[in-house]
């Protein structure tokens, strides 16, 4: 696994910013700035402490698929950590096998810090070798898009 690291700074309060970040009051914020990724990014489940959750999308044949995930800590406002242990391919769950092995445990992590009514988001997360331009790539979009959406 590779490590990777972002960091925004977003003219908003951090309250706002953890809301509009996972969709906690309504999720089509979330699948706003992940529709960088993927147009139809969403997730299945809760953002509590020791849920499962799957971030699900369609893929362009019209299959249902993406991460099987647990939420390892949800700090509101401060920290989430989501450990990736699965994949979701044509809406079946897999858990174990060499395509699964490769993301297995990995994390993405969120740290939220307010100063002066400014909020740093810094996301930091393990990808493999395969995923590294893509996220390189995509991740900086994506943040720049919640930027917009919570300075609004």
């Amino acid at each position: 696994m590779k490590k990777l690291q972002f960091t925004t700074h977003i003219n908003a309060p951090v309250n706002k910013v953890y809301d509009l970040m996972l969709g906690i009051t309504n999720k089509s914020t979330y699948e706003e700035w992940t529709a960088l990724f993927n147009p139809t990014s969403s997730y299945e489940g809760t953002w509590g402490k020791g849920s499962k959750i799957l971030f699900v999308g369609v893929d362009e044949k019209g299959e249902k698929g993406g991460m099987v995930s647990k939420i390892n800590e949800n700090i509101p406002n401060q920290f989430v950590s989501i450990q990736h242990y699965g994949l979701l391919k044509d809406s079946i769950e897999i858990t174990e096998g060499s395509d699964v092995e490769k993301w297995a445990n990995g994390l993405e992590n969120y740290t939220f810090e307010e100063k002066g009514g400014v909020t740093s988001v810094t996301v930091d997360l393990d990808t493999t070798e395969e995923f590294l331009d893509y996220m390189n790539e995509h991740y900086p979009k994506a943040l720049h898009k919640l930027k917009e959406i919570c300075e609004l």
